[in-house]
């Protein structure tokens, strides 16, 4: 073993910068939430599809999906039926088709469709 000491090159530790360790850190969580995001969003485009099957379903709706205008929601409103979209104060929604009487179909940011009031709703 004293012969293996002898011939063993000494070489000084490099001391890193507490600055960059932090750096190479950060650069790595970025890295990582990169691929959080795109299995969040491949999550999320399912549950759209899943969600407009769904209405396409229900509503017997064979149309194109197209937004005719955007309208903000005056007051909450929960829902009485699967077909009532539940509204919260202030939420966006995509106005897809207007009905005959006082409900327009809707979509809120979550991707569900339903009825809603047009007396629930403020047009921009």
């Amino acid at each position: 073993r004293e012969k293996d000491d002898k011939y063993k090159i000494w070489m000084p530790k490099l001391r890193v910068v507490q600055e960059y360790k932090d750096k190479r850190k950060s650069i790595v969580d970025v890295e990582r939430n990169i691929f959080k995001f795109k299995k969040s969003s491949e999550e999320k485009s399912r549950k759209r599809e899943k969600e407009e099957k769904f209405f396409r379903e229900t509503f017997m709706y064979d149309k194109e999906i197209k937004v005719i205008n955007t309208a903000t929601a005056e007051c909450s409103v929960p829902s009485e039926r699967r077909v009532d979209l539940p509204v919260t104060a202030g939420e966006q929604l995509d106005v897809i088709d207007v009905t005959e009487g006082h409900a327009v179909i809707c979509r809120n940011s979550e991707g569900r469709y339903g009825y809603v009031l047009v007396e629930h709703l403020n047009f921009r």
